[in-house]
Order: structure tokens, then C-alpha cells, then sequence
């Protein structure tokens, strides 16, 4: 493992993961998950905004692996936060995306993706094709593992990268592939949905897509930037 960078994706979503791993994979690179680790942290999602929550998250298990008890051997913390803003909506779902519909009941945790869509068509049942745009919004926080550092400065050497993807809302769900809104969403310039133009295509377009474009650059301009300082 001599010179490999390792990164722990601070999500228990699959599709996620998949996705990063996709985007970001390649030689030199390790990527580990919740899957890897002894515990399940589930940090309060309060920010107001995407980049909020995605520091909460990447700060909550920078400062738990950078305890030597852990011996996962991570080196950083990437955390996103995304979601859908609907214009017609005035932005939302935004972030409770993941929760729309349990907003409603006062549930805890996030809703099914079958659910939120039902309340997002329910919603939006009287909003005419061309007043149906909507976009993906994604924020990336990545932050470095520093042993015996606290939240702070790891807060203060965590880097931000954002994406975003355009397009408009469908009347009807369409399609299996994907997950979250994508039977919904067709993105600008496409008329299928996420949903139906296969995994491929997506790690292109996407809003998460883009956001893990911007961070590769950055990892690219800094080949030799490991967490040490």
C-alpha cells in the first residue's frame, strides 16, 4: 500500500459510493465506506445548506478516525450532500431531499425514494412542462485525517467542491436505473431521464458527477498534497 492515497467516503448510501468510486478510481488510489468501519455514525444534518452538511458529515468521522483506536489508515474524509431544487418550489426539496416526504410525518430518517417522488408528482401536478425546471445540487467536502488534531483544524484544512446539473422534471416516473429522483429528472440537453440513460452517461452529467470532477482536478494539481500538516 506504499504511496497509496486513502480516502474514507463518509456515506452509508451504495449508489453513492459506487458512483465516487466510479468518478474517482484509479491507481493510487484506496477507497473505504461506513461498510469498513467499526461503528455507524449518523451525524445530525443541521446545516442550512449542502456545504454545511457535507462538513458536518466529512468532520464527524475525520475526528473519529483520526483516533488511533480506529486502524482504518484513512488519510481523508469525503462527505456530499446533494439534492434536488425545484423551481416551482421556490428550491424545494433541497436539503431534505433525502426526507422529503417524512418532513410531512415527522419521521426520523430518510424516506423512501418511492415516497418522495409520489409527493414531489403530487406537488407539482398543476405546474405545466415548461415551468417544471429543476436542478441537482451537489457539495463535496473533503478533509484530512490529522492524528492528534482537533475539529478545528481539520475544519480549517477541509477543501470544498461543488456541482450542478440543470434540467426539468418529468410528469410521470420513467425508468429503473439510478435512484432518488432520477426516474424524474431529465437533465438539460437529454430527453430521457437519469433513470434510463445507464450509469455511464450519468458519472458524466451528473451534479455529483461534476462536483468529483473539480476535486480530481484539484488532486491532480496537488499530486503530492497529503495530509501531514
Amino acid at each position: 500500500m506504499t504511496g497509496m492515497t486513502t480516502v474514507f467516503i463518509a456515506t452509508g448510501n451504495a449508489h453513492k459510493v459506487e458512483e465516487i468510486r466510479s468518478v474517482l478510481g484509479g491507481s493510487g488510489r484506496v477507497f473505504l465506506s461506513q461498510q469498513d468501519a467499526s461503528v455507524r455514525l449518523e451525524p445530525e444534518e443541521t446545516g442550512s445548506t449542502f456545504r454545511e452538511n457535507a462538513r458536518i458529515k466529512s468532520l464527524t468521522w475525520a475526528t473519529f478516525l483520526a483516533m488511533e483506536v480506529c486502524h482504518l489508515g484513512a488519510q481523508w474524509v469525503l462527505a456530499d450532500d446533494s439534492g434536488l431544487e425545484v423551481d416551482a418550489l421556490e428550491g424545494a426539496p433541497g436539503v431534505h431531499s433525502a426526507r422529503f416526504a417524512a418532513v410531512d410525518t415527522g419521521r426520523a430518517g430518510n424516506s423512501p425514494d418511492s415516497e418522495n417522488n409520489a409527493k414531489l408528482l403530487r406537488l407539482l401536478a398543476k405546474v405545466a412542462p415548461e415551468h417544471r425546471t429543476a436542478r441537482f445540487r451537489c457539495a463535496l467536502a473533503l478533509t484530512p485525517v490529522l492524528a492528534g488534531a482537533d475539529a478545528a483544524a481539520m475544519a480549517a484544512a477541509t477543501r470544498d467542491f461543488d456541482g450542478v446539473c440543470e434540467g426539468r422534471l418529468l410528469e410521470l416516473a420513467s425508468g429503473a436505473g439510478g435512484f432518488g429522483y432520477d426516474p424524474l429528472f431529465v437533465p438539460l440537453g437529454w430527453d430521457r431521464p437519469f433513470a434510463e440513460l445507464g450509469a455511464e452517461v450519468k458519472n458524466q452529467l451528473s451534479h455529483r458527477a461534476r462536483a468529483l470532477a473539480a476535486l480530481s482536478v484539484w488532486w491532480d494539481q496537488n499530486p503530492s498534497r497529503v495530509p501531514t500538516w
